[in-house]
């Protein structure tokens, strides 16, 4: 893909999104290039946002926020490097993209890409222009309007994650995942554990459910729409299905003494779990839409934890039928098993990656502890991912739908806390924060 150059045209038009709008901005027809290769970071000049009456509760100026929220999204994107210069004075008016003094510094930045913008209020609801200039071509540059209301910082937030993500789209013809949300597991102080959801960057955490019973090992549906989790009914386990914008709930897997680490299919029509229906623990499917349930696996030895292959075909899954836990690989029928790992004498809890490139596990090894690997699925290349002091215990990765990047919990600092990670082991960033014990995170689909 190096030196391969693609550009599209934006076209005005509109585009309703929950309370928001997107409108291209007036400015003449946009170019910008979509392809680059994957190992060059694009350096990116954010030149600052003027702030109009939108108005500040932390004391901080709106614009000066945006562009922080905008700095994280793309540094966490790994496809921009952020330059550590200064603000330029935001003088931007009402002449959109086109205005002559931001464009003006955008072309003599020396920056291979710029972007500035405004917000602001109108008619009661928040305004928000992003604005973009590639310096490797005069005739490259773009521009989106947002509008939204009511204005609130989670709708600020939203607009600028959007921006993020049409800079990162555009220059990778993949979509960003700044819009992405992370469900995970939350104990309070009475030991109740519920499930969460926050932003990609561990912002609004919000509890939903409460049940004053464990939920257990969230996992999102292909939609986005719902998650499927473990909780008690009558000390038994069972499978439930929680529709996020209404709060039902839907009881998948009626209750038995074990029914755990539910994964949807790719396209939704199968639920993967693991279950002890016939005394043993092993790997069952569901169809979603019949209620049809399918045994795979036969072993006489624990079978737990699928992943599905993102093409839907295979699995991997947690088995001690060598005598110590290890991941195996078969059909998604149950056919075709194979031991994939070799090396150390537990691994576990396996999340194959969207790109269909890697597996990652927990991996325990000695004098290293429990912490994250990734192994091909021909089991030709092996890493080692998160290191530490081996009594912090790295546990239940989740691909972020890049492949890019990995959220995972961790005991490192002494409590259990959800983190972020690339998925070379760089980058580590911790995403919750108080609390008593967080984990178990699984991280949206787009």
């Amino acid at each position: 893909m190096m030196g391969t150059r693609r550009c599209l045209i934006l076209f005005i038009g509109l585009l309703s999104l929950g309370g928001l709008s997107l409108i291209e901005s007036k400015a003449a027809d946009v170019f910008l290039e979509t392809k680059r290769s994957d190992f060059q970071k694009i350096p990116i000049w954010i030149m600052g946002f003027g702030d109009g009456q939108a108005g500040s509760d932390s004391g901080k100026p709106i614009g000066a926020q945006m562009a922080e929220i905008l700095k994280a999204d793309l540094t966490r994107s790994q496809v921009f490097e952020v330059l550590d210069a200064p603000m330029a004075p935001s003088v931007f008016a009402n002449s959109h993209c086109q205005a002559t003094e931001p464009l003006a510094k955008a072309k003599e930045s020396g920056a291979t890409v710029t972007t500035w913008g405004r917000i602001g209020r109108k008619n009661g609801k928040l305004v928000m222009e992003g604005c973009a200039f590639d310096g490797g071509n005069e005739n490259l540059d773009m521009g989106k309007r947002y509008v939204g209301g009511p204005i609130t910082l989670k709708l600020l937030r939203l607009m600028v994650h959007l921006w993020a993500d049409e800079l990162v789209s555009r220059y990778t013809g993949d979509p960003g995942i700044a819009r992405t949300k992370i469900a995970y597991v939350s104990e309070d102080a009475n030991g109740n554990r519920d499930l969460y959801v926050m932003d990609y960057d561990g912002f609004g955490p919000k509890r939903v459910t409460a049940d004053r019973r464990l939920s257990l090992m969230p996992a999102w549906s292909p939609d986005q729409r719902s998650v499927v989790y473990t909780t008690y009914k009558k000390n038994n386990q069972e499978i439930v299905q929680l529709h996020l914008a209404s709060g039902s709930k839907k009881s998948l897997v009626k209750a038995q003494s074990l029914n755990i680490t539910p994964a949807f299919s790719p396209n939704g029509e199968l639920l993967a779990f693991a279950s002890a229906a016939d005394g043993n623990s092993d790997i069952y499917t569901l169809n979603v839409k019949t209620q049809e349930s399918v045994k795979l696996t036969f072993d006489a030895s624990a079978d737990l934890s699928p992943t599905w292959s993102p093409n839907g075909r295979e699995m991997a899954f947690t088995s001690d039928r060598g005598g110590r836990p290890q991941i195996y690989l078969m059909s998604a029928d149950g056919s075709n098993v194979r031991r994939l790992t070799f090396k150390g004498e537990y691994n576990a809890a396996p999340a194959w990656s969207p790109r269909g490139d890697w597996i990652v596990y927990v991996c325990q090894m000695p004098k290293v502890g429990f912490k994250l690997c990734r192994i091909t699925p021909d089991g030709q290349k092996r890493e080692q991912i998160t290191f530490g002091p081996t009594e912090e215990i790295d546990d239940s990765p989740s691909w972020a739908p890049d492949g890019r990047h990995l959220v995972f919990s961790s005991t490192r600092g002494g409590k259990s806390h959800i983190y972020m990670v690339n998925m070379d082991g760089t980058g580590l960033e911790q995403l919750t924060s108080g609390g008593t014990h967080h984990s178990s995170p699984s991280w949206s689909p787009l």
